[in-house]
């Protein structure tokens, strides 16, 4: 096999990063856009030691658990990789993924892993979206017959607004629609667009670090109705942000608050250094069960609102809190599934690396009129056990619930939580990989065994799957 070969093959599963995968004669070949079950036809565009990458170039007998995707963008933005894929079937590969995944990685005997929960409506779910300014990416075709300015051999650049296309953080994708926010979003979208290109706003390059719009950020609150405009720039102009305020709101009334995120950073991370508000109280509020958060521009929250809801409750569910239980929520964030489980624990106290995320988890605490939960500030390798209040060390916990980044735990946190023993683990993840990496230390003691296992679907049309485990004590 070797680079530009033409190929026949069946797509017999999927891989990460929206990939499918095929065989030819046993060596394996990773091939985009492809669903199981369909007969195609690939050139290979790489070769490795142990595989090859290829691309689809014709599907000569298409899966049953093909679908049209909904979006004229698909297989180009990167975001939504399974949308060609039908729900039901995503939901079974995403179970699949996760059983396979603690047996393989973490070392346990087959999980009867049920099916996820899903979404009853897996479009216009996400209640975050952060679009980018910049270069607008070009077709092939474009690209052979670049415009020209005037008499100059130089090529235009075209502004764009949308997103980033896979892997070329140089290029965007100029977007008219998108089937993960809300249609209002997409209308948002263009007429920001209109706006500032119509006005021949300059798009921030990273090579130049010059140039005014960086990205835009548009927040909805899915249970309170609620939206954020957050203009992301590189300097302040007031009378470019007073004119778009006032068409904004001229053509969305309903517009809960529009602010203005400036940074000068090399990085194109979407936060501000210094912010100011043109309309409202520069926040929004949603709702996750009984609880109501306050969210401003720079606040992280999860992005699908009814899903996370399941998330919690799930995690709720698997954790058997007793009224006087002492519960530690490590990884806390900004505190939302502590606030979520603080009715029925006598005690709630929450660990978190992130100062900000600390802050916002103390008032969110302050906004619900909560007084059973406690917020620290932490690198859990250096406080799980050392952490005091006022003197005195932390209560011993009953219920422990992690929920930590994709990089999952430290070996020394897994196994200080052993140490901690508690009568009930809780391990809430984006990441079934390291999930089963930690939850092997975690069980390597054989003093807790996994007891229940639920995946949640938080991001459909994308490989992603988050899943909660519950552990309790082998002997109790």
């Amino acid at each position: 096999m070797k680079r530009g070969d033409e190929l026949g093959a069946v797509i017999e599963d999927l891989a990460v990063e929206g990939k499918s995968v095929a065989r030819i004669d046993g060596f394996v070949v990773f091939v985009r856009g492809g669903v199981p079950g369909d007969t195609v036809r690939m050139r290979v565009r790489t070769v490795k030691r142990n595989f090859a990458e290829a691309d689809l170039i014709a599907l000569e007998s298409p899966s049953p658990r093909r679908t049209e995707p909904r979006c004229r963008y698909f297989g180009t933005c990167g975001g939504c990789t399974w949308q060609n894929i039908a729900y039901s079937s995503q939901l079974e590969f995403k179970r699949r993924h996760v059983a396979d995944t603690l047996e393989r990685l973490g070392g346990f005997a087959p999980l009867a892993v049920p099916a996820p929960l899903a979404m009853a409506d897996p479009f216009y779910y996400r209640n975050k979206m952060e679009f980018s300014f910049g270069e607008r990416w070009r077709t092939d075709e474009e690209m052979a017959h670049p415009r020209m300015e005037g008499g100059a051999t130089g090529e235009i650049i075209e502004p764009a607004l949308g997103l980033h296309l896979p892997g070329r953080y140089d290029r965007v994708l100029d977007l008219e629609e998108c089937w993960l926010q809300s249609e209002s979003s997409a209308r948002m979208v263009n007429l920001i667009r209109k706006f500032c290109f119509g006005h021949s706003l300059s798009v921030f390059s990273t090579v130049t670090q010059s140039g005014y719009l960086r990205n835009l950020v548009i927040r909805e609150s899915k249970r309170t109705g609620e939206t954020m405009v957050n203009l992301v720039t590189r300097d302040d102009r007031p009378v470019i942000m007073e004119q778009l305020t006032r068409l904004l709101l001229a053509e969305f009334p309903s517009l809960t608050t529009i602010v203005n995120n400036i940074t000068e950073r090399r990085s194109q991370v979407a936060v501000g250094e210094r912010e100011k508000v043109y309309h409202g109280t520069g926040t929004i509020t949603e709702r996750i069960g009984t609880r109501t958060y306050r969210i401003s521009a720079n606040s992280f929250f999860q992005t699908n609102t009814e899903q996370a809801e399941r998330l919690y409750d799930t995690a709720l569910g698997f954790a058997h809190i007793r009224a006087d239980d002492v519960v530690y929520d490590l990884y806390s964030g900004t505190g939302t599934i502590a606030l979520h489980i603080a009715a029925g624990a006598g005690n709630v106290i929450g660990i978190e690396s992130v100062e900000q995320a600390v802050e916002d988890a103390r008032k969110n605490a302050e906004f619900n009129g909560v007084h059973n939960c406690l917020f620290l500030h932490g690198d859990l390798k250096e406080t799980l056990l050392s952490s005091r209040r006022q003197g005195e060390p932390l209560p011993t916990p009953d219920v422990i619930i992690v929920d930590p980044p994709r990089a999952g735990m430290h070996e020394k946190v897994a196994r200080e939580i052993v140490s901690l023993a508690p009568r009930t683990i809780v391990y809430v993840s984006c990441n079934p990989s390291t999930q089963a990496r930690d939850l092997k230390i975690i069980c390597q003691s054989q003093e807790y065994s996994i007891e229940s296992v639920q995946p949640v679907d938080m991001f459909p049309h994308t490989q992603h799957i988050e899943n909660v485990v519950g552990l309790a004590k082998s002997f109790q």
